[in-house]
């Protein structure tokens, strides 16, 4: 860990409500110079509320914030940035239509009698870029860019106004592990500088990696500030949720039912010769690296996706399933990667988005709103989705609670397999915990569960067998008794790969079925 130097930040007694809900409850928290102070709790513990408070966006209702000895009580963003702090939010702000220099400037653009100076701001563009040795056009768009690259130019604007303070929010939630790497390369380079870093993160594995301290916050509250080289996983899930969780406890059958999903040599346009089982009340996981193909096979068995060769057998019925539609009425559903581009309405009410899916269904065309509130209420019971009101607007729930809203749409339909695709993605522990346990209950119940997780303990905690994809195709199929992180990460970079010279066998050979389409 850095040396860290003199305190450059206190915040004291720190409360915020926003009506009858108290966010922030006389929270304490100070960061001192150079230093990678994280800060973690579950969804809805009040750190976005206090990122605000910090950055100009909401005032504290009382309290006092400290910035260089002075007290300070910003009305705007502006007034944070030019005192100092500068935050990179998780859902980057750039405008994606401008150019690197644009967005650099925006708000800020200097002028001489009303021309703009576009050599200059061309070399502090580049000059703000050296510093963190990042390297692309300051004329490109910011759209042709990658999601790295639009983060880096985030660091890059807030290292041209000699920001004091950094806040990341979620700052790797979208990269890969190498863009990550990178990431934490460039935070070293920043505290090399003297510049404070407040890191927002639920992967717990980074925050332990880069932290110098890291504090907790539960419910609004302040729980404590423990050193990084003191701190160990399993202290950290204690503080964030006031409870132990057994994340790893498994208590799935053993002995998984006759097959429900065949699928023999699969080819589509990024993966061929896929071929796999799953059984009744079996959890087949999916592991490899980004791009390997594995969302992929899971859309085109889901009928989102086309494919060019294989066959699909699904509950004793073989052929293509053309559509979602049709995959939904056959017994199948899947719950994508990003549940706001391709799952919620943000804007409709939490009860609408529950039963999207099963409203074609319901009456017969003629939609009963007692009988959609009645199954609304049903799985938001069930899966203990934590809401004021139905009604309020699914954006109002923490991102836990907007994926179990996602799963209480799909289980609506009661389907016979459940296709997860990176079904913990940007929620804390102890939402994770909760999705862990349903996702064990359904395979209990009989349902069968693909489960697509770039997270390697997920994989082991959860699965009975495990494909490992590299490159579009599988390269090993492990029972959870021979697998590790290390096996898999063998077979997911390629070093290993057990079908180099022959396809993965299934099991055992499916039920002799007849011809009918699943459509």
């Amino acid at each position: 860990m850095a040396q860290t130097g003199s305190e450059i930040l206190r915040v004291e007694g720190v409360s915020k409500h926003f009506g009858g809900v108290q966010a922030l409850d006389k929270v304490n928290f100070d960061v001192r110079r150079g230093e990678v102070h994280a800060l973690v709790g579950e969804n809805g513990a009040g750190k976005s509320t206090l990122i605000k408070v910090l950055g100009g966006i909401i005032e504290r209702n009382e309290g006092t914030v400290t910035l260089d000895g002075a007290e300070v009580n910003f009305q705007r963003p502006i007034e944070a940035m030019q005192a100092g702090i500068a935050i990179i939010h998780q859902e980057l702000s750039m405008m994606p239509s401008l150019t690197v220099i644009e967005n650099m400037f925006m708000g800020r653009m200097p002028q001489r009698l009303g021309v703009i100076n576009w050599g200059q701001l061309e070399s502090r563009t580049r000059a703000a870029m050296a510093l963190i040795d990042l390297h692309v056009d300051p004329y490109a768009a910011v759209r042709d860019l990658t999601i790295s690259q639009r983060q880096m130019i985030e660091i890059a604007r807030a290292v041209s106004v000699n920001a004091k303070l950094i806040i990341m929010d979620e700052p790797n939630s979208s990269l890969t592990s190498s863009e990550s790497e990178r990431l934490f390369d460039v935070i070293r380079s920043l505290q090399e500088r003297d510049i404070a870093i407040v890191y927002v993160s639920h992967k717990i594995d980074d925050v332990l990696r880069i932290s110098d301290r890291i504090s907790v916050l539960r419910d609004g509250h302040y729980v404590g500030t423990i050193a990084g080289s003191e701190a160990t996983e399993q202290r950290i899930i204690n503080m964030m949720v006031g409870r132990d969780l057994h994340r790893t406890q498994t208590s799935v059958p053993e002995q998984p039912g006759e097959v429900l999903l065949d699928v023999r040599n699969l080819t589509g346009p990024r993966f061929r010769d896929v071929t796999f089982q799953v059984r009744k009340g079996e959890i087949v996981a999916f592991s490899g690296l980004v791009g390997a193909g594995r969302s992929e096979v899971a859309r085109a068995i889901f009928g989102a996706d086309v494919f060019t060769g294989g066959e699909i057998t699904f509950d004793g019925r073989s052929g293509r399933i053309p559509s979602p539609q049709a995959a939904i009425r056959a017994g199948i559903a899947m719950v994508p990667e990003d549940r706001k581009v391709l799952s919620l309405f943000m804007n409709m009410s939490i009860e609408h988005n529950i039963t999207l899916a099963e409203l074609p269904y319901m009456s017969r065309g003629i939609t009963s709103d007692a009988a959609e509130r009645r199954l609304a209420h049903s799985m938001a019971d069930s899966l203990d989705i934590r809401l004021n009101h139905l009604t309020d607007p699914v954006s109002s729930l923490s991102g836990g609670n907007q994926q179990k809203t996602v799963l209480g749409r799909w289980l609506a339909t009661r389907p016979k397999l459940m296709i997860l695709d990176e079904p913990t993605h940007g929620v804390d522990v102890g939402a994770k915990a909760e999705i862990y346990a349903l996702i064990r209950s359904l395979a209990a119940e009989g349902m069968g569960v693909i489960l697509i997780s770039s997270e390697l303990p997920e994989v082991l905690a959860l699965a009975h067998r495990i494909v490992v994809m590299h490159e579009g195709r599988v390269t090993g199929i492990l029972p959870r008794s021979e697998a590790g992180e290390e096996v898999l990460m063998a077979y997911a970079t390629g070093v290993r790969d057990d079908f180099a010279a022959a396809p993965a066998q299934p099991l055992s050979d499916p039920p002799k079925a007849e011809e009918v389409s699943v459509s």
